[in-house]
């Protein structure tokens, strides 16, 4: 053991025997160099003094969720503009047109997560999902930014989040895919912090004799790592000061919307968000509502069911707008959110969870029933912190179908298949002919990349002087 490393490893034993956490070094004399380098590593991540004073508030016990005296729809703008909208939805396009011209929005992917659920080793943001290239998600994201360019002549600038856990390996992919024809200039990576999993009685848990059980902490942390890693810093020299967050399971995204930006900023808001009608009165999205008269997102299994179920007097569902994790922010309240002296923060979430553990012997164990405590963080939360929050209605088959799942809802048969119902529809506002089966789905595959075009209008003007598209084979317009 190398004298750099007996000094540290001193250090830990001293500090973790002070605070009840002894246990992670147990098993230190019957550990290789190399386990030994990746505990300590794992110990480096952790903040002992972020999580410390969480365990008698969020682990040992749990007090429940203040519950809202008032819970009521929220204030929203619709997904298309009826009379009274329509002055300001042209007013709200010319001012997002004008910010992105000006190089003043850029693009933020949280893509700290793995593709586990879809039976998938690597990055999700690396998880080949287009109908007929099967291109990865990343590369989605990446042409509609030189689709923004090419229709608005500047090319956002592209912030993305990732996790100790995928880090090398999405930056790696880049560099292997030529970053898919963005510069490596045009991309800033990095990396989320990682909050240990803890036990019920406070004990930080091992996942193996050498490594901590560490999990990202939440998207709500993407906030608190933008400031961290320098990214606000970044931003801030290059005069940007709007940000549009999505995830990296959405391919159906608009990475920059110039209508959300603009409603935005003519509405003088913070935080803005994207909403979609929910599928049916008990599906399991958050919901934006009025809390006490502060507009936030009440998780599905918070909302009384009496109001998912309610309806309005003309039988539409009262609280019908789902939460998509589409947002826009303000720079400046990110970081004053995240500055060193901020008096409010972001709540943290408990979530009991099956984390593979070791026992005394270091002998794994596969719990069959949640036995560890995870904390996280929503970056919804900071809706009610923010000046004038926006709610703009999308429509879900336009905007957002995540691939989450290996089968069934959610899935890359379900997203593909929007991906296609998505192309036709935009080929035929275009005049195309598009065959469609007895069961009224088009008859053959249909990919339209976002350099291509980025919406139904954009393919229009596209294909201005084109004959009509008769699509009887798999069509990809790239």
């Amino acid at each position: 053991m190398t004298t750099a490393m007996e000094e540290k490893y001193r250090a830990y034993s001293q500090r973790l025997c002070e605070i009840s956490q002894a246990h992670l070094l147990a098993f230190w004399p019957q550990l290789s160099e190399r386990e030994r380098v990746q505990l300590l590593d794992d110990l480096d991540q952790i903040d002992f003094a972020r999580c410390l004073p969480l365990l008698d508030t969020y682990v040992r016990t749990h007090a429940a969720a203040a519950v809202p005296q008032h819970i009521d729809p929220p204030p929203s703008f619709p997904a298309e503009p009826g009379p009274t909208h329509a002055d300001l939805y042209a007013r709200a396009r010319r001012a997002g047109e004008q910010a992105i011209r000006a190089g003043r929005v850029a693009a933020f992917t949280v893509a700290g997560g793995q593709g586990t659920r879809l039976g998938f080793d690597g990055p999700k943001g690396a998880y080949c999902i287009s109908p007929i290239r099967n291109a990865p998600l990343f590369q989605i994201f990446a042409e509609g930014l030189l689709g923004t360019e090419r229709r608005y002549g500047r090319r956002p600038r592209w912030y993305i989040m990732t996790s100790p856990a995928n880090h090398t390996e999405t930056t790696a992919f880049f560099a292997q895919h030529a970053f898919f024809g963005l510069s490596p200039d045009d991309v800033l990576f990095f990396q989320q912090r990682q909050m240990p999993a803890f036990l019920p009685d406070g004990r930080i848990a091992l996942a193996e004799p050498h490594r901590v059980a560490l999990s990202p902490d939440g998207h709500g942390g993407s906030l608190r790592a933008l400031a961290e890693s320098g990214a606000l810093a970044d931003m801030r020299r290059r005069n940007i000061d709007v940000v549009s967050y999505f995830q990296v399971d959405n391919p159906l995204v608009k990475p920059i919307d110039p209508l959300f930006v603009g409603l935005h900023l003519v509405s003088d808001s913070e935080m803005s968000s994207k909403a979609v009608a929910k599928a049916h009165d008990l599906e399991r999205v958050g919901v934006f509502a009025l809390a006490d008269r502060k507009l936030t997102v009440i998780e599905y299994s918070d909302l009384p069911e009496d109001l998912a179920r309610a309806r309005n007097p003309d039988g539409t569902r009262r609280f019908d707008a789902g939460s998509i994790a589409i947002h826009v922010l303000n720079r400046e309240f990110v970081e004053r959110l995240t500055a060193p002296a901020a008096t409010v923060q972001l709540p943290w979430h408990r979530a009991e969870k099956k984390v593979p553990t070791v026992d005394e012997h270091g002998r794994p164990l596969n719990p069959d029933k949640p036995n560890a405590v995870k904390l996280e963080m929503f970056v919804f939360d900071a809706i009610p912190l923010a000046r004038n929050p926006v709610v703009l209605f999308t429509r879900r088959e336009e905007e957002f179908s995540p691939v989450k799942n290996a089968t069934g809802d959610d899935s890359p048969a379900t997203t593909r298949r929007d991906m296609i119902r998505r192309a036709a529809r935009w080929l035929e506002h275009c005049g195309g002919m598009v065959p469609r089966g007895t069961d009224g789905e088009p008859a053959q595959p249909i990919e339209i990349s976002p350099a291509f075009a980025l919406d139904a209008d954009d393919l229009r003007q596209q294909l201005t002087n084109r004959p009509a598209l008769l699509v009887g084979a798999p069509l990809l317009l790239a």
